[in-house]
């Protein structure tokens, strides 16, 4: 491929892609995103190459493997086109039929399609199926229509359509200030406004200025930028482009956790063929520009998504984050102006530009625009990445989008933000999801994680287990996050094992107030927020844990046990079988008995119980005596007796 020297040429060969394209030749689009190919997407992508060469049907239908559409829950996700078909959970077996009946007879498979819960209607389409239909899917939404090594299935859904716009109609100015006029704001955390940010390094005075995307995701739960970079490179790297662009930077990077091989490989392949294209290099579209992108694979160290840590990592040295008295926008990358965005926020670039700032607008609230990608996991029904307007509440996303609780729990609380965010409880659902309110009710938007949890959560065990990520991943270069967060979490394990004090509360208070105020980097400040939030609207169930030595949740396995009721055990001998302590006497026909000075509390028994029994129940603190047949009092006696 020749290098295109003119936007004039771009658009011809776009119009030559498009001529080579029926848009009624049938396209199977099978997910290969990194969660369908964990749940077999690559047997099913190998079984439709190897059924379409056996019906012969290479000449007629084309495949596409794309990147993750969103629906986790349900993967492998094939949609066929041009009908929009969507067929979940496909497997290997189900390729014959879907090849012989939906590719050649077009006729709908039923038993692959979405079946409402609570309705029991099947939707055949994507964009009828509640976690589609009620969201918007600006960014996310082209992932399962092109496939990420291909640019030209790129080009054909009008790629680098604003990037020709920006070199040949626009000043560097005029793109500064659309950003501006977009009110876009970071995706990755901070929630800084974009055009702020890249106006403050336009101005700085040193030429050389660096342009850097963010990909280095390592919030529990969270694949927004890998979902992005597996699925749409290109619309990254036109948006670094334009941003480099902007500001007079002539050289990029890529910051990428090493733990994304799909992502590093796309980005890889997507950079040479912007190289061979000529939207990467010397004189950019006949315009001029240079620019230039060069991927950097992060070692996972969670600090390194902090933006001084992330270009100290950059400069080849570990990854510490320093103080930042002057704006890494101003003194950055080996002391150089440097832009630093997440994926997400590169990826809203090249929309606003063909698009225009009023369009991005009408998205969300007064003080944050536009859509936001969250992965909404945990306790939720339709796990995944979800698309939806700032402004949206969390009951729209946990209920329509996420279709709610399981197992007909009730929700308890949502943590948003990652591990330095807050928990929402379920006083707070109507909340509008935005960067302030979010702020103000105690968590953040952060990079956009969203963990669900029911009744069954200890939110006193949340907070310990956040403030032990938070412990192994501080980088322990200033002293009130490196010591401050590991008394914390001393404090809080305590308390989970029934151990807390009258004044443990206090202190932690204290440690939170110190490690916010006095912690170098956001990692050390924001480390208090899971306990700050779980005591501000649980603190009932701290209170319980150090007075009453119990959990209300019936989750600290310090402060449980399990007991079985003799009145409901049917001696069916399924909870004596599995339980891998030998801790429960029993036999045919015998009521059955936990040994409590054997028992693990490892929850076994409690789950294998079949639910029309109810007999082990999971209690707090120690199971209260209770009258048991002589027969099992035999039992027990015998069986200590042959030890």
């Amino acid at each position: 491929m020749a290098r295109l020297n003119s936007p004039e040429k771009l658009e011809k060969v776009r119009q030559k892609i498009l001529s080579r394209r029926d848009p009624n030749t049938p396209c199977i689009s099978i997910c290969a995103g990194a969660g369908c190919i964990a749940s077999g997407a690559g047997e099913v992508i190998a079984a439709f190459k190897a059924e379409i060469e056996k019906q012969g049907l290479q000449a007629g239908v084309n495949t596409r493997e794309t990147g993750c559409p969103g629906f986790c829950e349900r993967g492998p996700v094939v949609v066929i086109y041009p009908e929009e078909i969507c067929y979940l959970q496909v497997k290997p077996e189900d390729v014959p039929e879907i090849v012989s009946q939906t590719i050649k007879e077009k006729k709908v498979v039923d038993r692959l399609l979405y079946v409402d819960p609570t309705t029991g209607e099947k939707a055949t389409h994507e964009s009828d199926i509640p976690f589609y239909k009620n969201q918007v899917r600006n960014i996310i939404g082209s992932n399962i229509k092109i496939d990420p090594k291909s640019i030209e299935d790129y080009l054909a859904i009008g790629g680098y359509s604003a990037l020709a716009k920006v070199l040949s109609r626009m000043s560097a100015e005029e793109v500064l200030e659309e950003v501006k006029k977009s009110n876009l704001r970071g995706r990755g955390g901070g929630g800084f406004p974009t055009g702020r940010k890249w106006e403050e390094s336009r101005n700085a005075p040193d030429e050389i200025k660096y342009v850097i995307v963010n990909a280095d995701e390592g919030d529990p739960g969270a694949f927004m930028d890998r979902a992005l970079l597996e699925g749409n490179p290109h619309s990254i790297l036109e948006g670094l482009t334009i941003g480099a662009y902007a500001i007079g930077a002539h050289e990029g990077f890529i910051y990428v956790r090493q733990e994304y091989p799909i992502a590093v490989e796309n980005v890889a392949i997507a950079i040479k063929q912007d190289e061979e294209y000529g939207f990467l290099g010397r004189n950019i579209l006949g315009s001029g520009f240079d620019f230039t992108v060069q991927v950097h694979q992060g070692a996972g160290a969670f600090v390194c998504g902090e933006s001084s840590a992330l270009m100290t990592a950059l400069e080849g040295r570990a990854g510490e984050p320093r103080p930042k008295y002057i704006h890494t926008a101003v003194k950055g990358v080996w002391d150089r102006p440097s832009v630093l965005n997440n994926v997400e926020t590169w990826a809203n670039v090249p929309l606003i530009i063909n698009k225009g700032a009023d369009w991005f607008n009408q998205f969300g609230t007064e003080r944050s625009k536009g859509t936001k990608i969250f992965s909404l996991v945990g306790k939720i029904n339709n796990t995944g990445l979800v698309e939806v307007p700032m402004g949206i509440t969390l009951r729209d996303i946990i209920y329509k989008i996420g279709g709610g609780i399981p197992g007909g729990k009730r929700f308890k609380a949502v943590q948003t933000g990652g591990p330095s965010g807050g928990c929402i409880p379920e006083e707070l659902l109507d909340l509008e999801v935005g960067f302030d309110e979010l702020t103000k009710a105690g968590s953040m938007m952060g990079s956009g994680g969203m963990i669900v949890m029911d009744e069954d959560t200890c939110m006193v065990d949340v907070a310990r287990y956040f403030l032990n990520f938070l412990t192994d991943e501080s980088c322990g270069k200033c002293v009130p996050c490196r010591e401050g967060i590991r008394q914390m979490l001393k404090i809080l394990t305590n308390i989970t094992k029934g151990k807390g004090r009258e004044g443990d509360i206090e202190l932690l208070e204290e440690l939170s107030e110190v490690a916010g105020d006095a912690s170098l980097c956001a990692l050390g400040k924001s480390a208090p927020n899971p306990f700050l939030s779980t005591l501000r609207y649980f603190r009932d169930e701290y209170e319980a844990h150090i007075k009453q030595k119990k959990c209300p949740a019936l989750s600290c396995k310090e402060l449980i046990a399990y007991h079985i009721d003799p009145n409901k055990c049917q001696a069916c001998m399924i909870c004596l079988r599995q339980c891998p302590a030998e801790a429960i006497a029993g036999g045919k026909n015998r009521i059955h008995v936990i040994e409590q000075e054997k028992c693990t509390k490892c929850g076994t028994c409690f789950e294998v119980c079949p639910p029309r029994f109810g007999a082990v129940k999971k209690i707090s603190g120690e199971p209260v005596p209770s009258p048991i047949p002589e027969d099992a009092r035999t039992i027990v006696r015998k069986s200590k007796e042959n030890e």
